[in-house]
This record gives C-alpha cells, sequence and structure tokens, in this order.
C-alpha cells in the first residue's frame, strides 16, 4: 500500500516551484490559484525570494501547500491518481491541510486561506523573542520529556515533534529552551541545536492561535475526504470531516506524532511512502521503517520516474 505524504515548514528554498512552472501548465494554475486566493504574487516570492520574506510563517506555510499541490496535480494530470494508487494520505503539522487538500476535504483556495490565516495566527500568539524551538539529536521521546520537564522551571517546555527514532523538537518560553539546550547532554541527547524560528509551535503557549483557527475552521470545515488521513496530534487514522476539523485546532498546540504516524501507516500496510513538494520527510521515514520504500517526487524528472514505477 502507498502512502501520500506531504512536508511541513522548513521546506521552503527561494526557487521552488520554478521548474515544475516552466514545464507544466498545471503547475501554473495551482500558483495562479494561490496568488488568486491571496490577492499576493506568492509564486513570484517563490521564485525569487528575498529568502527572509518566504521564511516567514504566513508565507512559507502556504508557499509549501502551493508546491506540494502542483506536485499533485501535475501527477494527477498525468493520469496518476492519488486517491486510486494510494491507500492513506499524512502530512507534517502545515503538510496535514497540503493532505486534505490532495484529496479533497478542502479546495485549493480555500486551503491557502487557511494556512495564511494560521501562519498569522501562530506568529502573533507570542511576541518574537518570548518563545524559542530546538531541536534534540541522537534523543528519543523519553530522553527528550525528561529534559523538558526539567528545564521547564514553571515555565512552558514541552515536546512539540517527535520526528524519528533520534530527533525530537522542544517548543516552549525561550528561557526554559535555553536550559533544555544547556542540560541535553545531561539527559543523554547527543546535542541539542535551537531553530532558527520566529515563534514556539506545536506548544500550549500557542493557544491563542488555535482559537482563531477554531473561528477560522468553523467558516472553512473540511468536507468529506477521498483516502483516510493519519493525524499529527493522534497518531491514528481519521475519515470523519467533523473530527478532523477539531484536530486540526487541536494540532496548533498539540504535539507533532509523526514517529507514531508512519509506524501506524506501517502497521496498516504501508510499504511505499511517497513525498510529494519536499525531499525532508523522506530522511525521517528511512530511519522509522527501514524496511519501507521512500519517494520523494520535487521535479519534473521526478514525477516522470514515479509514473513510469507505479
Amino acid at each position: 500500500m502507498i502512502a501520500f505524504v506531504f512536508p511541513g515548514q522548513g521546506s521552503q528554498k527561494v526557487g521552488m516551484g520554478v521548474e515544475l512552472a516552466e514545464a507544466s501548465s498545471a503547475a501554473r494554475e495551482v500558483f495562479q490559484e494561490v496568488d488568486d486566493a491571496l490577492n499576493q504574487k506568492l509564486a513570484q516570492l517563490m521564485a525569487e525570494g528575498p529568502e527572509s520574506e518566504l521564511t516567514m510563517t504566513a508565507n512559507a506555510q502556504p508557499a509549501i501547500m502551493a508546491n506540494a499541490m502542483a506536485v499533485a496535480r501535475v501527477l494527477e494530470n498525468g493520469g496518476l491518481s492519488l486517491s486510486e494508487k494510494g491507500g492513506c494520505v499524512a502530512g507534517h503539522s502545515l503538510g496535514e491541510y497540503s493532505a486534505l487538500a490532495a484529496v479533497g476535504a478542502f479546495s485549493l483556495t480555500d486551503t491557502a486561506k487557511l494556512l495564511r490565516t494560521r501562519g498569522i495566527a501562530m506568529q502573533d500568539a507570542v511576541p518574537i523573542g518570548l518563545g524559542a524551538m530546538c531541536a534534540l539529536l541522537g534523543a528519543d521521546l523519553e530522553k527528550a520529556q525528561a529534559l523538558a520537564d526539567a528545564a521547564a522551571e514553571g515555565q512552558v517546555c514541552e515536546v512539540a515533534n517527535d520526528n524519528d527514532p533520534g530527533q525530537v523538537v522542544l517548543s516552549g518560553h525561550a528561557e526554559a529552551i535555553d536550559r533544555a539546550v544547556a542540560m541535553a547532554k545531561e539527559y543523554g541527547c547527543k546535542r541539542a541545536v535551537k531553530l532558527p524560528v520566529s515563534a514556539p509551535f506545536h506548544c500550549s503557549l500557542m493557544q491563542p492561535a488555535a482559537q482563531r483557527m477554531q473561528f477560522a475552521l468553523n467558516d472553512t470545515p473540511p468536507g468529506a475526504f477521498r483516502l483516510p488521513l493519519y493525524a499529527n496530534v493522534t497518531a491514528a487514522e481519521v475519515t470523519d470531516a467533523a473530527t478532523e476539523k477539531d484536530l486540526l485546532v487541536e494540532q496548533i498546540t498539540g504535539r507533532v506524532r509523526w514517529r507514531e504516524s508512519v509506524l501506524a501507516m506501517q502497521d496498516a500496510g504501508v510499504t511505499h511512502f511517497i513525498e510529494l513538494g519536499g525531499k525532508v520527510l523522506g530522511p525521517m521515514i528511512r530511519k522509522i521503517a527501514p524496511d519501507a520504500t521512500v519517494t520523494s517526487v520535487v521535479s519534473m524528472e521526478d514525477i516522470d520516474a514515479l509514473a513510469k514505477e507505479i
């Protein structure tokens, strides 16, 4: 069984989507529709930068989605139906919205608008400098949780992403994250690296953003989806749109349980993971499920190769 998976923030880079747009009218249509939805020349920003503007959360989130959906649209137009070839979908953080768009739960326009709202809400939830995130390398979930508990000292310090067996991300107050970085080796981590992010994502400090997304999703709830989705916050299959709406709200403050999600998909029979629009999830999946086939699809060459493969 095939799982189509979609990357999250951090996979953006200047030049993304350029080759697809030059080669495919289907890709150009995706980028134009997103530009129209946001009343912004986002495709131009993706192509030309500046990088500092592209990496702003409010721009990066719809840009990453647009790039992934351009790949999906080119595949679909070439006769490769995701809903026919796939058994399920999943996405990392904002990638869950891309996954939902790919299986028909959201229109492309609505997905772009939701992610713009999400990006602004997450940025606005915590004043710049008050929050931070760090990646723990060579740490499993148990070590990361023990470190987070010790570093908190009455502040927020929480596990934000359980990415793979050797990488866990903490999020919370900047001082608590600094303490966690300083204490990491004492708790068995190889090293800790502060992340270049503008807000502490996926922790309880994001509660104001969750409230804003509750309103946004009430106005634009997901519809029925053509394939089951594995949700970040439960690491379990979801098929009910109303349930998924609540999980998308919970996801703002909740842990991205990516490692567990991959294992759950593998247990359900997935043997081939195909990442659309990035090459970030592939290395994680290989560490989680070394026996699985992993394919990352970004370029027209990748698309052509995949079409021949499956």
